[in-house]
C-alpha cells in the first residue's frame, strides 16, 4: 500500500541531530537539556526569564553548538521568530520537548481563590505556548521525517488532583491536545507525553522537598521522583519508543495505582 513504511526502524542515534527545550533553564527541562547533550544532541536551551541559567547551563554542556533561545510562551510571535533562529543558526529540528510550565498553589475547595488572571496564564503557559511552539516548528520537525515532540504533562491531568484546578485542567488539555497532533503529525513526527507526578523541583510555590517525599512515600515504590528521573523518561520515549503516538507515558512511582 502506498505510504506504508517497514517496521524495524532500528535505534535513534542522537548524534548530528538537533533538539529544542523549552523550559530549559530549570528543573525537568535542564535534566532533559543535560541527558540529550551527553546522548550527542545538539540543544537549544529555550528559557523565559532564566537568561542566565540557561547561559551557565550551555556552558557545562558537552559538545559543541548548543545556544540559548528565549521561547516565551505566552508571545506567539517570539516562538516563531526562535524557530527561524534555529533554522538560521542550525539548521534542522529533530527533537521538541515542551517543558516549560506553570501554576499556583490554590486549594481545590477555594472557588473564589482562583482568579480569572491566574487561570487564564496557566492555560496560556501550559497548553497554548506548547501548541504554538510544536505550530511553529512542525515545518522543521517535518524536514527531517523522523522527529519527535515530547510533552511534559502531569499526573494531575488524569487525576484532578494538583495543586490547582486550572494546573489539573491544563495538563488534561496538553494530553488529549498531543493525541490530537499525533494524528496530523504523522508519520513524519511522533508526539508523546510524559507524566510524572510531584517530582523535586521547586516548580510549586510552598510544597518544598517534605511535600515531594511525603507523596512519595504513598506509592507503590516509595521513590523521589528527581528531574532526572523524568529526563530518563523523556529520553527513552525519544530514542526507543519508535512506535508510540498520541500516547501519554505514566511516571509516577505508581501513585495513580
Amino acid at each position: 500500500m502506498s505510504g506504508i513504511r517497514a517496521g524495524g526502524q532500528g535505534e535513534y542515534r542522537l548524534q548530528g541531530r538537533v533538539a529544542v527545550v523549552t523550559g530549559g533553564s530549570s528543573g525537568i527541562g535542564a535534566a532533559t537539556v543535560r541527558r540529550l547533550a551527553a546522548a550527542g544532541a545538539t540543544v537549544a536551551v529555550g528559557y523565559n526569564a532564566g537568561a542566565d541559567r540557561a547561559q551557565a547551563l550551555v556552558a557545562e554542556l558537552p559538545g559543541e553548538g548548543h545556544l540559548t533561545l528565549r521561547i516565551p510562551m505566552e508571545d506567539s510571535a517570539a516562538i516563531g521568530a526562535a524557530a527561524a533562529e534555529v533554522e538560521r543558526r542550525l539548521g534542522r529540528a529533530d527533537i521538541l520537548v515542551n517543558s516549560a510550565g506553570v501554576t499556583r498553589a490554590v486549594p481545590h475547595a477555594e472557588l473564589d481563590a482562583m482568579d480569572d488572571a491566574s487561570f487564564d496564564r496557566i492555560l496560556v503557559t501550559n497548553v497554548r505556548g506548547p501548541f504554538a511552539t510544536i505550530r511553529a516548528f512542525a515545518p522543521l520537525l517535518r524536514r527531517g521525517g523522523d522527529s519527535v515532540v515530547v510533552n511534559i504533562s502531569s499526573l494531575s491531568g488524569s487525576t484532578g488532583l494538583g495543586s490547582s484546578i486550572a494546573y489539573c485542567a491544563s495538563k488534561a488539555a496538553l494530553d488529549t491536545m498531543g493525541m490530537s497532533l499525533a494524528r496530523v503529525l504523522g508519520p513524519e513526527i511522533r508526539v508523546i507525553g510524559v507524566s510524572p507526578a510531584a517530582v523535586a523541583t521547586d516548580f510549586v510555590p510552598g510544597r518544598g522537598r517534605a511535600g515531594v517525599e511525603k507523596q512519595a512515600a504513598t506509592t507503590p515504590l516509595k521513590m523521589v521522583a528527581e528531574p532526572d528521573d523524568v529526563a530518563m523518561a523523556v529520553l527513552a520515549a525519544v530514542t526507543h519508543l519508535r512506535l508510540t503516538t498520541g500516547s501519554t507515558i505514566v511516571v509516577d512511582g505508581g501513585r495513580h495505582l
